[in-house]
């Protein structure tokens, strides 16, 4: 296309049309809504009368609109319909229980069948009218006659019959009639759903009244939740399929508790038959009924898979004994994982995993209560240390097969997701819970097996070391990606663990999901060796061999994985190896009959040496964690030196030395140093107390001497820093519990003292101009005086005539008064000089 005029001025001209179209829409629009306007005033409202006519809505314009009704016709015909059926279906009833013995038998007989056929014929004349709503709702009214045409057959000429038996028969025949009769009407959208759940009650309700045994109950309903499948499978209306598959549900899992009742309660292989029996053909119907309906297969193959379980367990429990009963289960739940890996649908197969599963974790659950006791047992240790070797565990009653139990469902849960690919698997999920349930059953084995108490530390030893090496080397281990293979798609956890190209990565490196799956790997086991490690800890307290032998070897176990580990392992490792070594040094202690507080002076040696390798280390990552350790197990040693006083002060000057030394270091200074001094001062103090020694200022000056010296530093550093912030703290720790000593001290010494160090502490601030300094000094002074001078005034003031005081004060308030404003400028310029001062 050529252009004629130059773009620019091609495009002006197109702007300036378009301006004109949009104002004359804009002109034409309110035109329109003006003539609208009109026409609905001169047109009467009401209905039929026409609105006004126009082009269809244009550009936004809303027509206007009627207040929609509150209740549309068919939803209103819906209601009307609806309770005119329940109006007749009362008056039927009230008829058929009240009107009924008026009436002779073949007028009762006429009546109730000609209305019936009234009933149900009139729907069809409906039908072809097209009025199906009145047709649903008459047709409800045969229905319900119906019901009651059986009650009025039993009540006179069956009266003898049994009335479960005879509910059973009617409603079986009613079923059969209203399905006829839906199926021959068509268009009628309730006998047959009605015919659906009356059909449930046949089958039960006659095997009931034959007074047949609950597993000839539980077959009933196991035949009704088969037609219920059938009626399912065949059925096309969305009622009657959900109806029946309702019923299955009920049906069928009233079967699957009952004969899981009876299974569990059978005492012989010949009692426990028939319940298997009943199972397998409930997990055969659930099979079927998954394989004919995908969208519910994994319910229902997870209902059939848990029936196949119990079914074959139930006949291995009756013939073994009690501690081998879960392990029957156990091992069905296990060969059915091998039907897992056939061609099955998905979700069949998913449900079977899904069923085995549950047995899975239900045998885990009954094992767990072992272990508990395991590590609880050596809890009791603490009230009888080095009282002698406890007598061999024993296991609760029944589950001595615990441990293998867990080792089987750890060994499924590893092998899992590895042998059955086609299933979406959290691999790091279970490749953890394998690990933790594979050290359960390892430590709670020496009390299933009730082995000696060598022989259970010597395990629980050997289970602590082995849970620390598989922390160090599981990150060592973690899977590398092949060179040059493309990651697969993220977002879910299938198979094996995924990887998600995150950029570029360092060469021999996971990337990484893998290298997060091997460090939750290695947490799972860093826990359960501290747990193992605890707990066989406590339990090597009953003797006093056992506990240098455990507490050295998971120290040196400790020291080793921190050495060797990576990450949380390496950090966590140190810090428990401290605390090994902390129970060695307590125990060395105890063992050569040291009292508490030397005990505490020997445990010092715990922070030393912490502080020492935090000096040699430096910036490492793991001494912050190791002196923090360390720093703990100080505070156990002056916590038990608190007994007595003399070894608590020097504990608290050791523990000083060791906090100045920490602070030698620039990274350590802010924190150690105050810690130092903290510790320094509590020294001084503990000893003085030990001492009998009560003057304050033996207290004090020990803490105002360092906080002057530090504020002197501070404002050498700092010239702008306050005076309140650099000396207050120090003046006021020794001023201040001086002041109020001196209140109540009856000698001339100590106010005399205190004054000149007032004094002085106000001159060096008018000199220095420091406003802490003045204020401090000269408060302390001022109290000191007045606290001095207090009985020589009241002794002149009683010797004075009385009229003398009130005389004086009426002259020196006239003299303020005189000179108010010179004084007033005297106090603001004393003002302004003292905030001046720093």
């Amino acid at each position: 296309m050529e252009n004629v005029l130059p773009p620019a001025e091609e495009l002006r001209l197109l702007d300036g049309e378009l301006a004109q179209l949009e104002a004359r829409r804009a002109q034409l629009m309110a035109r329109r809504a003006w003539l609208v306007q009109t026409l609905r005033a001169l047109q009467p409202s009401g209905p039929g009368v026409a609105g006004p006519a126009g082009p269809a809505r244009p550009w936004g314009a809303a027509w206007p609109s009627r207040p929609a009704p509150e209740t549309s016709p068919p939803s209103a015909q819906n209601v009307l319909l609806t309770l005119g059926g329940i109006l007749l279906t009362i008056a039927a009833v009230a008829f058929t229980l009240v009107s009924w013995g008026h009436m002779g038998i073949g007028g009762r007989s006429l009546v109730l069948g000609a209305v019936t056929v009234a009933a149900l014929a009139t729907p069809v004349l409906l039908l072809r009218r097209g009025l199906t709503s009145t047709a649903e709702s008459v047709a409800a009214l045969g229905l319900v006659l119906m019901v009651l045409d059986a009650y009025a057959l039993h009540r006179v000429a069956l009266p003898d019959t049994d009335a479960v038996g005879y509910t059973a028969v009617a409603s079986g025949v009613l079923a059969g009639l209203w399905t006829a009769y839906g199926t021959a009407v068509g268009k009628l959208r309730i006998p047959v759903p009605v015919a659906v759940v009356s059909v449930q009650l046949s089958l039960p309700l006659w095997a009931l009244a034959a007074d047949a045994s609950a597993s000839a109950i539980a077959w009933a309903t196991l035949a009704t939740a088969l037609t219920d499948v059938v009626i399912a499978v065949v059925s096309k209306p969305a009622a009657v399929r959900g109806l029946a598959v309702a019923g299955a549900a009920a049906t069928g899992g009233w079967t699957l508790l009952t004969g899981l009742w009876l299974s569990v309660t059978a005492d012989t292989p010949a009692a426990a038959a028939g319940p298997a029996m009943l199972l397998l053909a409930a997990a055969g119907l659930a099979l079927g009924a998954a394989w004919r309906a995908p969208s519910a297969a994994p319910v229902t193959a997870a209902a059939g898979g848990l029936a196949a379980v119990a079914a074959v367990g139930g006949v291995l429990r009756t013939t073994v004994s009690l501690d081998w009963a879960v392990p029957g289960y156990l091992l069905c739940a296990v060969t059915l994982l091998a039907v897992v890996r056939t061609r099955a649908p998905r979700g069949i197969l998913t449900g079977l995993a899904v069923a085995s599963g549950l047995v899975h974790a239900a045998a885990t659950l009954w094992a767990l209560p072992l272990v508990a006791s395991a590590l609880l047992r050596p809890v009791g240790m603490l009230g009888g240390v080095w009282s002698g070797a406890p007598e061999a565990g024993t296991p609760l009653p029944g589950m001595s097969t615990s441990p293998m139990v867990l080792t089987v469902v750890a060994a499924v849960l590893w092998s899992a997701p590895r042998t059955f690919p086609a299933l979406t698997l959290p691999r790091t999920a279970m490749n953890c819970t394998a690990l933790a349930l594979a050290w359960c059953a390892a430590f709670a084995a020496p009390m299933a097996l009730a082995l000696p108490y060598a022989a259970t530390l010597a395990v629980q030893l050997v289970v602590a070391t082995a849970a620390l090496a598989i922390a160090v080397l599981a990150p060592r281990t973690a899977p590398e990606p092949a060179p040059g293979s493309a990651p697969p798609a993220t977002g879910s956890d299938s198979g094996a663990d995924s990887e998600t190209d995150r950029g570029q990565e360092a060469p021999g490196t996971a990337s990484g999901p893998l290298v997060g799956a091997s460090t939750a790997f290695a947490v799972t086991a860093l826990v359960c060796g501290l747990a193992a490690g605890l707990g066989v800890a406590l339990l090597g307290l009953a003797t006093r061999p056992a506990t240098f032998a455990v507490l050295g070897v998971l120290a040196v176990a400790s020291a080793a994985a921190s050495v060797a580990g990576r990450g949380a392992t390496r950090t966590v490792s140190a810090c428990v190896t401290v605390v090994w070594s902390t129970g060695l040094v307590g125990a060395t202690a105890a063992a050569v009959g040291l009292p508490s507080g030397r005990a505490g002076l020997a445990l010092l040696a715990v922070p030393a040496a912490t502080a020492l390798l935090g000096a040699r280390l430096r910036r490492h990552p793991v001494v912050l964690p190791v002196e923090l350790t360390g720093a703990a197990a100080g505070l156990v040693a002056i916590a038990l030196a608190v007994p007595d006083a003399p070894t608590l002060a020097l504990v608290l000057a050791l523990a000083g030395v060791v906090a100045a030394g920490t602070a030698v270091r620039p990274e350590r200074r802010p924190v150690a140093g105050y810690a130092a001094a903290a510790l320094f001062v509590l020294a001084s103090w503990v000893r003085l107390a030990a001492s009998d020694v009560s003057v304050p200022e033996a207290y004090t000056l020990p803490v105002t001497v360092p906080a002057l010296a530090v504020g002197l530093l501070r404002r050498r550093r700092d010239p702008e820093a306050s005076s309140w912030v650099a000396y207050g703290p120090g003046l006021a720790a020794t001023l201040v519990p001086s002041l109020f000593a001196a209140w109540d001290d009856a000698h001339w010494l100590r106010p005399l003292l205190l004054g000149v160090a007032a004094l002085v502490i106000t001159l060096a601030g008018a000199r220095l101009r420091l406003q802490a300094l003045l204020v401090l000094g000269g408060a302390a002074l001022a109290l000191d005086a007045l606290h001095e001078l207090a009985p020589y005034v009241v002794q002149v003031v009683g010797a004075l005539p009385r009229w003398l005081p009130p005389a004086l004060a009426g002259l020196l308030l006239l003299a303020v008064g005189a000179t108010y404003e010179q004084r007033l400028r005297d106090a603001r310029r004393l003002r302004e000089i003292v905030n001046r001062m720093r």
